[in-house]
């Protein structure tokens, strides 16, 4: 931990759920399964109605920078 005691944190919005989903060229379906989550919850995050967990925000960083070796990884 950093000595202010503040952790790094990712935010990711609605914005980029939709654009590391289209950058991987996945359909709701294919991104919610590797992430482990329902439709519905992606959905619900391209929507802006809730936000994903920590642990779901840094994987869809990962899919924003680099998709190809995310899909290839978890494959």
């Amino acid at each position: 931990m950093l000595a202010n005691n503040a952790a790094r944190r990712t935010v990711i919005n609605e914005t980029d759920v939709a654009l590391a989903r289209r950058k991987a060229a996945l359909t709701q379906e294919q991104f919610a399964s590797i992430l482990g989550v329902s439709k519905r919850t992606l959905e619900s995050w391209e929507q802006g109605i809730r936000r994903p967990s920590g642990a779901a925000q840094s994987l869809i960083k990962l899919f924003i920078l680099n998709p190809e070796f995310v899909k290839e990884s978890l494959a």
